[in-house]
């Protein structure tokens, strides 16, 4: 670190704090600047110590050196910021560093505020996101992402719509929640300061459960009726929105309803053609070509760009690539002729069934799991354990090893029963 000078060195440790996130955080000079504006110095020395798991304000003091009524107080306002995570747990306060995605960037973007310079943050994020791919292979690499397409119901036909599962439906997770939150999509409210937002609705982020109430809390969301949250609904899949969700079957904590434009999302899969950016739903569109008249409507409306228009023997003919559509159903809805149906996957697609079990997962697959499990870079042990696991997670038979599905699956369960027993200690 001899080479950073003093007014950098706290933001480009922070940056690698980060960076050990699943999710990471890769280096850019850009990057550095978003977290000045973020971050105070006092503010970043801070967050540069905080777990990547939840930890008390209690141990966050004996580390640091703060008192805790000092710490408890600079914590609230980064946590305001949404630079945080702070809740209460068993009579004490926790706090959590947030990661980039899905974490600041959307907290910084979910409502409109005047606190911090809007629009030089978006061109930064916006150039920190895409004048390379860096910082998209690092979110969106491998094969478990944040994200999962959600079908739309309607789109099914009437005898498999018995078989689609309660966590595969939108309407399931709106009225199973108990606690709704609604709150400006932070990809749209970015593009808006760049001037380039679509002509979609600007409130339509839905998060459910302990993360609305959590942000419903900080101002970042207003509560939602369950009613109110299914009327929205509606009307995004009438403004031709895709619904992405939490990769989860349980407690699913967020649903957006994306536009093909400004969804980071999709412009990973578009920008740099990281097709596994958003897991597909267990359905893939089909068109029958005898009756396509070749409007064009379904290639308009799919937002990943999946249909587009071929020359045939009398008139130009849609025609879907199953590889990148992400079934969601717009493209149904956007039909007019009805030459489109919602057929199942020949391969069910993989979700994960808790929020801990997706972290275990991208953590393996990203070779970040010693990060995941032994992330406090204070303790001695955990520097070694932490050592240890990363050199086995990496080398090359276990990469092979963990190829082998069977092998793979008990692997995480085992992984997974000692986290969870090694996290209550």
């Amino acid at each position: 670190m001899g080479h950073i000078v003093n007014g950098e060195r706290e933001y480009r440790l922070l940056q690698q704090r980060l960076d050990q996130n699943i999710t990471g955080a890769p280096y850019s000079p850009v990057f550095i600047k978003i977290l000045k504006l973020l971050f105070s110095p006092a503010e970043a020395t801070i967050a540069r110590q905080i777990p990547l798991r939840p930890t008390s304000v209690a141990a966050l003091a004996r580390k640091t050196g703060l008192q805790q009524e000092e710490l408890q107080q600079k914590i609230l306002i980064m946590a305001e910021k949404g630079l945080v995570f702070d809740f209460e747990y068993q009579g004490q306060s926790h706090v959590v560093l947030a990661p980039v995605v899905i974490g600041f960037f959307e907290f910084v973007y979910m409502r409109t505020r005047d606190d911090l310079p809007m629009g030089e943050l978006a061109q930064l994020f916006e150039e920190y996101m895409y004048r390379d791919d860096k910082f998209a292979r690092d979110v969106f690499q491998e094969n478990t992402q944040l994200g999962r397409a959600l079908v739309q119901e309607e789109a099914l036909p009437a005898g498999d719509y018995s078989e689609v599962l309660d966590w595969e439906k939108a309407s399931h997770v709106i009225q199973s929640a108990k606690t709704v939150g609604l709150s400006l999509c932070a990809c749209r409210h970015k593009a808006s300061h760049l001037g380039k937002a679509c002509a979609a609705p600007l409130k339509t982020c839905l998060t459910f459960n302990n993360g609305a109430d959590m942000l419903i809390k900080k101002g970042m969301a207003e509560q939602s009726s369950i009613s109110e949250a299914m009327v929205l609904l509606e009307q995004c899949k009438q403004a031709g929105l895709v619904q992405i969700a939490d990769n989860v079957q349980r407690s699913v904590g967020f649903m957006c309803n994306c536009c093909g434009c400004c969804c980071g999302m999709i412009q990973a899969i578009k920008t740099f053609d990281l097709r596994s950016a958003v897991i597909t739903s267990n359905w893939a569109a089909h068109i029958t070509a005898d009756k396509c008249t070749g409007c064009g409507l379904c290639v308009k409306g799919c937002p990943v760009d999946a249909i587009g228009l071929e020359v045939g023997s009398t008139r130009p003919i849609a025609v879907c690539d199953s590889s990148l559509c992400l079934g969601c159903g717009v493209c149904y809805s956007a039909c007019k002729r009805g030459c489109i149906s919602m057929n199942g996957r020949k391969q069910q697609v993989v979700v994960p069934e808790t929020t801990f079990d997706r972290m275990v997962t991208m953590a393996i697959e990203r070779g970040k799991l010693s990060n995941f499990l032994f992330d406090d870079p204070s303790r001695l042990s955990h520097r070694a354990l932490g050592r240890i696991a990363a050199v086995i997670e990496k080398s090359a038979p276990v990469k092979a090893f963990m190829a082998v599905k069977p092998i793979r699956s008990a692997f995480l369960s085992a992984i997974a029963a000692g986290a969870k027993k090694y996290t209550e200690r």
